[in-house]
């Protein structure tokens, strides 16, 4: 499925009537999973919005989809901090990347540590 790949509050313009998303700089295929985990970790969301969107999106509570989000703003978090170090070291945009990125890499480090991981990898097998 086409996706954007880095939905972020930023990306995304309220005109009042409609939504727009823009900055298609990392748009291809992908999971609609990372496309919604994605947008909860860049967006913060609880635990429980991130269950809101997926449910929304997929109409009905899946627990494996749930998971399979949760799982991917995870990857992501990991991803991003990886994408922070490469751009502290080349980039000449006049942004300080490091605290960026060490600030998704502190929020993964914790799920990996966390107690709801294996969960998480449980529920992303199950047949909803």
């Amino acid at each position: 499925m086409a996706c954007n790949n880095d939905l972020l509050a930023a990306n995304l313009i309220d005109d009042g009537g409609r939504i727009r998303i823009i900055d298609y700089e990392y748009s291809g295929n992908n999971d609609a999973c990372f496309e919604l985990g994605n947008i909860g970790s860049e967006c913060h969301l609880t635990d429980d919005q991130l269950d809101h969107l997926v449910t929304s999106y997929y109409g009905s509570r899946l627990a494996n989809k749930i998971a399979r989000a949760r799982l991917l703003a995870l990857m992501s978090q990991y991803g991003w901090t990886l994408w922070a170090s490469i751009q502290q070291a080349t980039s000449h945009i006049d942004f300080d990347f490091w605290p960026w990125g060490l600030e998704k890499y502190e929020r993964a480090v914790e799920t990996f540590r966390g107690p709801l991981l294996d969960r998480l990898l449980e529920d992303v097998q199950r047949d909803d």
